[in-house]
């Protein structure tokens, strides 16, 4: 068996082997009972105000995909991009990224969107998304200094960091510099895919509403915060929480979704490893990630499911 067919299923299975192993090591620590418990005797009001907050969140991303691809000569319907997105977000319960790939396929069949184009664009906003990201960490490293470097002294050697980034930034400008000589089909195959990539990643600098760009940027993180904030209200025993450890939990649960598939697993753990830095109990941090992760799952296999569902009655003129 060739390397590169072992490497996908190692992309598949490690993710889906981990989530499977934190689930068990959770549940080792905080049974399902116990969650149920928590869950009982949590505020719902609360919890369905977070999940609202979550719902804004996909539409507001969904109507931003919409202006992003207007200067690319694309007008596609809103509902195509709401159901799309919502799509993703359940494909990559199963693939980790493959829901990516969906969305721009999903824009392909039903609108005609180049393949390459749809995809550069949800790099663009991915970007987007990581800019505003770095500025959440920025905040909580002023705020919460003492505790960020400390974790991040004890995680990572920063000297074998740097020197894999300069031989990567090496590797790849010897790769451009092969790719921009060779006149083979499949560099001409790559040159015409990249050249979408970046045609749809530029689209930012093209539209027209980039004010309304900004705002909708801004204003899905600010839901996605919200939203993890408002939960946490539900449990009595975390009611005195300190706003560094909201902003703690948050980045490390956001960053657990890349971990395993929907941050299965993860999830809850990351929330227990940011909460214990400020002391906070850990039964009532675990059941809090367990229920946080489940509501905004459930809104996504909810709402995915019906979208996957209704695309081809709501495409069928087409």
């Amino acid at each position: 068996m060739s390397k590169r067919p072992v490497l996908k299923l190692l992309k598949i299975v490690l993710p889906i082997l981990l989530g499977a192993f934190l689930i068990w090591y959770s549940l080792s620590k905080l049974s399902f009972q116990d969650i149920l418990d928590f869950a009982k005797n949590a505020n719902y009001g609360y919890i369905l105000l977070g999940v609202f907050f979550g719902l804004l969140s996909h539409l507001s991303r969904a109507y931003r995909w919409v202006f992003m691809l207007e200067p690319l000569g694309y007008k596609i319907k809103l509902g195509n991009s709401i159901m799309a997105v919502f799509a993703t977000y359940l494909i990559n319960y199963t693939i980790p990224r493959a829901g990516e790939v969906a969305r721009a396929s999903i824009l392909t069949n039903y609108e005609g969107v180049p393949f390459e184009k749809g995809f550069g664009t949800i790099v663009a906003e991915r970007i987007a998304d990581m800019i505003v990201m770095l500025g959440i960490i920025a905040v909580t490293l002023f705020i919460q200094f003492d505790f960020i470097y400390n974790f991040l002294v004890a995680k990572f050697d920063f000297t074998k960091v740097i020197f894999a980034g300069c031989v990567l930034a090496i590797l790849g400008v010897i790769f451009i510099v092969v790719l921009r000589r060779s006149t083979s089909k499949i560099a001409l195959k790559i040159k015409g895919f990249v050249s979408g990539l970046i045609e749809g990643a530029l689209s930012i600098f093209k539209m027209k509403k980039k004010w309304a760009f900004i705002f909708h940027t801004l204003f899905i993180w600010v839901m996605y915060l919200l939203m993890f904030y408002v939960t946490t209200l539900a449990f009595s025993d975390l009611n005195s929480i300190p706003f560094g450890a909201i902003l703690i939990g948050f980045i490390l649960a956001t960053f657990s979704v890349a971990a395993t598939n929907g941050g299965i697993g993860s999830y809850p753990e990351a929330i227990v490893i940011a909460f214990s830095l400020f002391n906070l109990p850990e039964d009532p941090s675990r059941a809090f990630g367990w229920i946080m992760w489940s509501s905004s799952t459930i809104l996504i296999f909810i709402c995915g499911g019906i979208s996957l569902l209704y695309l081809p009655f709501f495409n069928r003129n087409k």
